[in-house]
């Protein structure tokens, strides 16, 4: 890790840590759905991964407009998110409970990238660099709508299966 003496070494210590993040998940996302039983629930994680895909691409253009090389900064928070819902899928239980915790873990992965974002958008907007805090709620805002997405999920159908 970079020393970190101002704001800005702060924002771009974070923004290698979302980097990093973005790109285990897009590493990750088709294992994780190939084993979702819901055609909903894997339509819904193939769609992100698309996104997930674009939003690496947003990132390195935030480095590039701040004259950075994009640079990847270990994310032990998503590393550790993402071997947590690898323990879970090792579990011997059905696809419907298989499917419902995949929601949960996906759910915990998009508050830590809300969190994420939403602090690098507030801190791109206080050091005046409005385009970059642009391109960062972009992103914000497809992280809340894809916990919605999940919620929704969750809530109409994929609890209710691996409650029987």
């Amino acid at each position: 890790m970079s020393k970190i003496e101002s704001i800005k070494d702060l924002f771009m210590h974070e923004l290698k840590d979302i980097y990093h993040a973005e790109k285990q998940l897009v590493d990750e996302l088709p294992k994780i759905s190939k084993k979702v039983s819901s055609s909903e629930l894997k339509s819904a994680l193939e769609e992100h991964l698309k996104e997930t895909e674009e939003q690496v691409k947003r990132v390195e253009e935030v480095f590039d407009k701040l004259g950075e090389s994009p640079k990847a900064e270990v994310c032990q928070a998503m590393k550790g998110l993402l071997e947590e819902c690898k323990e879970i899928l090792k579990e011997d239980v059905s696809s419907e409970v298989i499917d419902a915790a995949i929601i949960a873990s996906q759910q915990k992965i998009e508050h830590y990238e809300i969190a994420s974002y939403g602090t690098l958008a507030t801190w791109a907007n206080e050091m005046e660099n409005k385009e970059i805090a642009k391109l960062l709620g972009i992103t914000l805002d497809e992280e809340k709508q894809a916990d919605e997405k999940l919620n929704q999920i969750a809530m109409h159908g994929a609890n209710e299966r691996a409650m029987k």
